[in-house]
């Protein structure tokens, strides 16, 4: 060799660049662990009686709309159905929740147990002086009680609705034919 210290200072060099690239590479695999392990929680979105009516005009696909409250059992107990639904029909239909839980509970039990619930579809908190008004334009069917769910066609049209837990089976039914294509 003609020059050691040359070789030495390019093998420390190397060595470097190898160690770098083999810390980068274990931290991007960590990095990738820790966000499969987060969960996804839908950012929860104050609406009111005015902007709740552009939520339920269907984008072209039937929409699903389900209102409920963290505080309602019924709501708690059909919430993993809802959640069964929105894993069955994700792309062929539209989905959302309204809560009617207080305000204050839009950063706290909302998303809290939306989480627990492994639950992804887009939730609203519907905030308003008038809730009777508001639930007397959504169905004259709704007499404010908890749960109450809504099927819309693609074209905006009332198909079912149901206050109460949701039978699965029933609206499974009403949203298969929803989705066939026509005949």
């Amino acid at each position: 060799m003609k020059n050691p210290s040359k070789f030495f200072s390019l093998y420390v060099v190397v060595t470097v660049l190898y160690f770098c690239m083999a810390t980068n590479l274990v931290a991007q695999k960590n990095e990738t662990a820790i966000n499969k392990k987060l969960p996804v929680i839908p950012k929860i979105l104050q609406i009111d009686e005015t902007t709740i009516k552009d939520h339920l005009k269907p984008k072209g696909k039937p929409l699903l709309v389900n209102f409920w409250a963290t505080w309602c059992i019924p709501c708690r107990e059909e919430f993993p159905d809802l959640v069964e639904i929105n894993k069955t029909y994700k792309d062929k239909i539209d989905f959302i929740t309204i809560t009617l839980d207080d305000l204050a509970e839009i950063n706290r039990d909302v998303p809290k147990f939306l989480e627990e619930m492994k639950a992804t579809m887009p939730t609203f908190l519907l905030y308003t002086n008038d809730e009777n008004a508001v639930i007397s334009s959504i169905s004259k069917d709704w007499q404010g009680g908890l749960p109450f769910t809504v099927l819309y066609d693609k074209n905006g049209k009332v198909i079912h609705t149901r206050q109460g837990k949701i039978r699965l089976p029933k609206i499974e039914e009403k949203i298969n034919i929803q989705i066939q294509p026509p005949k």
